[in-house]
């Protein structure tokens, strides 16, 4: 689908970034300041922005800067990756890219994007960005993906069971929630405290995290898988704890079978999902309606949420755009505060900066999301992670500790495995 619509520049930049300066040379009134038109061409993920939302953006825009054109096509996630890198080895590249935030580093590898650094310092706030969407965007110390918008995992319960439970309001530290899940479990009709598949990595990634652990970590320009390191050991310790709570499959991911799909069966008292997984548990089962919950993943103290794997999308510029000014004052604009607030709204998306998560203050399971965003991470920033992820080793190390073998054992040869794909040593 591809939608070609009029659209914007400094002067409504500058409103939704308050102080912004030297946003590129979009002059009103004037296109290129010399009376001709100007084209930005943007790609952007299918289902990112309603239809409404994109057309309040850029009807703002096209009264502010009617010598400007917005040239929006939309595309599937499916092969994006072969299209985008075709597409910035091209003559003819789009101007504005979204990209999956923890795809920045494949991109950046082909030298083929512009450095934002600068921009990101003197105009954007980068000092109050999510990391878990900075910190992806950003590869050998330069700024190439501007955070977006970001989603990660909340705990989904049924109020109706924590009720049976005596269970009155939601856990705010690991312990309390190890306690309450405890108890939920195995209650009337053989009530499940959780369900948490075995091989739900990106919730194990999490508690790695939050025992000050890595996946991975990069010295000298070499990789080295560390799941064998005391605190990512620690991580899987609390994952086991947790799943013994329940009667997720060991050997199986949270989509085999889907775990919204569990959960509406309405003998579940939590998953850990992203709060859209409601609308297809509710799908399922109508009865659930308005008996949903939501709270951050509880942490080790009640200060601070458990760490997360934040989800979500960054904003690229090819070197070869044939605007980079033009391109740069569209993306300071979706990333300014005015459309931050609208598109969290709209969208129920977690903001990209910290400072804006008043704007889903209200939304019960977005404002959840938000808190648990401000200790978000994302996967290690290396372009080789995705082919971890295709072979993913993590996966069945899991499945090996849940049915009791030697954690110590296993994360060391999980760890090798990571440790070759990453510096492609296979």
């Amino acid at each position: 689908m591809k939608k070609r619509l009029p659209v914007w520049a400094c002067a409504l930049v500058s409103v939704a970034v308050p102080g912004l300066t030297g946003c590129g040379g979009v002059l009103p009134g004037g296109g290129d300041g010399e009376g001709g038109a100007r084209t930005v061409s943007v790609w952007l993920m299918k289902g990112s922005v309603s239809d409404d939302f994109l057309e309040r953006f850029t009807t703002a825009y096209e009264k502010e800067h009617p010598g400007v054109t917005l040239d929006v096509t939309f595309q599937e996630w499916t092969g994006i990756g072969k299209k985008v890198t075709a597409a910035l080895a091209s003559e003819d590249a789009p101007d504005v890219i979204e990209v999956g935030n923890t795809q920045v580093a494949q991109y950046a590898e082909t030298e083929l994007l512009h450095d934002l650094t600068l921009e990101s310092v003197r105009d954007l706030g980068y000092q109050d960005w999510l990391p878990g969407l900075a910190e992806p965007g950003k590869v050998r110390g330069a700024q190439y993906g501007i955070p977006w918008y970001a989603a990660n995992r909340v705990v989904i319960y049924n109020k109706d069971l924590f009720d049976r439970a005596g269970v009155e309001a939601p856990p705010r530290t690991r312990e309390q929630w190890l306690e309450d899940t405890e108890k939920l479990d195995g209650g009337p009709g053989g009530t499940q405290g959780i369900y948490l598949a075995g091989q739900d990595w990106y919730t194990l990634a999490g508690f790695v995290w939050d025992e000050g652990g890595e996946l991975a970590v990069e010295r000298n320009g070499r990789w080295t898988g560390t799941l064998d390191t005391p605190a990512a050991l620690r991580g899987m310790a609390v994952y086991k704890e947790l799943q013994a709570l329940g009667d997720g499959p060991r050997n199986a991911d949270e989509e085999n079978p889907p775990q919204a799909q569990v959960f509406a069966r309405g003998d579940v008292a939590q998953i850990i999902a992203p709060p859209s997984a409601a609308a297809a548990i509710e799908e399922r089962n109508p009865a659930l309606k308005g008996k949903l919950g939501f709270f951050p993943i509880p942490g080790r103290t009640a200060d601070e949420p458990c760490a997360v794997f934040t989800g979500g999308s960054d904003l690229i510029i090819p070197r070869n755009s044939g605007d980079r000014d033009a391109a740069m004052d569209v993306v300071a604009a979706l990333a300014g505060e005015k459309w931050q607030t609208d598109l969290a709204r709209t969208m129920n998306y977690v903001p990209n900066k910290s400072t804006l998560a008043g704007a889903v203050r209200g939304q019960e399971a977005t404002a959840a999301m938000a808190v648990g965003a401000a200790r978000g991470r994302a996967t290690p920033n290396s372009p080789q992670w995705a082919a971890v992820e295709a072979a993913n080793p993590i996966k069945p190390y899991m499945t090996a500790v849940l049915e009791g073998k030697s954690a110590e054992r296993e994360a060391k040869a999980a760890s090798a495995r990571i440790t070759a794909t990453l510096n492609d040593d296979r």
